[in-house]
């Protein structure tokens, strides 16, 4: 067995600190920032809702071919650099968003932005995490960092359309913003995040074994990719259409952001009562709940209902899922996440997509978001015979 080599001691809250910022620049702007954004280019760039929904598309292919590219080799040794990178290239990106309005430019752009996030996300991660034994707060930090920087982007998108008068002329100007503070957060992570830890050895991991629990496990997952996707793309823009008002559209995703961020922390106690499948079981009925709540109520309680709920689970079933698939295959633990991954990179790929053709050929996004409520609800229940062996 290959021996296995602690980070040094040393303060975690820079360390924290700089995976806070990292992940609030690549995920909460990097790839967030388009669901508060994107009302204002419907109405500016003269985009539907299947255009919309192309764009989102796009991003999420980039974000998964990030995602399995980094899994390789080829980083090794360089993961800061990459890491690094990967958040200068998403602050360029936002930045180009604002020069164009072409829709195939957009969907190249956000393709790229998600390679850059998913770069950025993962090295970084595999930097950072490792202090996490040190102390949870690193943890915490970490993944909290992408519910701050989805709050902070509803803040500026908000203030942006304020100073426009509308949010159909501000929106380039929110792509530039948010492309300003993903630069400044890399000039703060950049002097605080530590040269990645040597760990063990890498060890080659044998076939899966696809018993009947992981399967079910991958296959909840990728459901949960879809489902929680057209929410988390759509939610402002369904309050946009529902004449919510702008002060609504800016507090269902600052709720949304801050419920995230403090989400690991409030599901903990039942994690440690009920165990992490329990808890990812009833993370994602209670987000079924919430998403159908964002359509069926009135329009400002729909709003902020479903962000709240949103917030409050999507970054726990990430991590839980996660966990729980690596349990389930002990012996090769990095093939089930990458399986999983893959699950769920495909289903949130197809939930924007579907989405924006119902929408169109609807009228509305009632009936897509109903649909993401029925995939939220079979993912819970494909877990229940794991539950009954657990």
């Amino acid at each position: 067995m290959a021996s296995q080599i602690r980070p040094p001691q040393t303060s975690s809250l820079p360390i924290g600190i700089a995976g806070a910022l990292a992940m609030a620049a690549a995920m909460g702007f990097g790839r967030f920032v388009y669901t508060p954004i994107l009302p204002g280019m419907m109405a500016g760039a003269s985009l539907s809702a299947a255009d919309a929904g192309l764009i989102a598309g796009a991003n999420f292919v980039g974000y998964l071919l990030g995602a399995v590219l980094a899994a390789y080799g080829w980083a090794a040794g360089r993961e800061r650099r990459v890491a690094l990178a990967g958040l200068l290239a998403t602050a360029v990106l936002l930045a180009a968003m604002a020069a164009t309005d072409s829709l195939a430019a957009f969907m190249v752009i956000r393709l790229l932005a998600g390679v850059a996030s998913a770069f950025a996300m993962v090295f970084t991660s595999s930097i950072v995490l490792p202090y996490a034994a040190q102390s949870e707060r690193v943890s915490m930090l970490h993944f909290g960092g992408v519910g701050f920087g989805i709050a902070l982007s509803s803040a500026l998108v908000f203030l942006v359309n304020l100073m426009a008068g509308d949010g159909a002329h501000g929106w380039r100007l929110s792509w530039i913003g948010s492309a300003a503070i993903a630069f400044l957060g890399l000039l703060i992570v950049a002097p605080l995040l530590p040269r990645p830890v040597r760990g063990a050895t890498r060890v080659q991991e044998p076939p899966l074994p696809w018993r009947r629990p992981l399967v079910l496990m991958t296959l909840s997952y990728g459901l949960f990719g879809f489902g929680y996707v057209i929410t988390a793309t759509f939610l402002v823009t369904i309050a946009r259409t529902t004449d919510a008002g702008p002060v609504v559209e800016f507090l269902a995703w600052f709720v949304t952001g801050t419920a995230a961020a403090l989400s690991l922390l409030a599901w903990r106690l039942l994690v440690r009562r009920v165990g992490a499948t329990a808890t990812y079981a009833a993370c994602i009925a209670l987000e079924a709940v919430g998403v159908l709540g964002s359509v069926l109520l009135p329009p400002m309680a729909g709003a902020l209902v479903g962000g709240l709920f949103l917030g409050l689970t999507f970054m726990a079933v990430t991590a839980y899922g996660l966990q729980i698939g690596r349990t389930l295959a002990p012996e090769s633990p990095r093939r089930a996440l990458a399986f999983m991954t893959a699950a769920f990179g495909t289903g949130q790929i197809a939930g924007p997509l579907a989405a924006g053709w119902l929408a169109e050929g609807s009228g509305s996004f009632t009936l897509p978001t109903v649909l993401a409520a029925a995939a939220l609800t079979v993912s819970a229940l494909l877990v229940v015979p794991i539950l009954r062996k657990a």
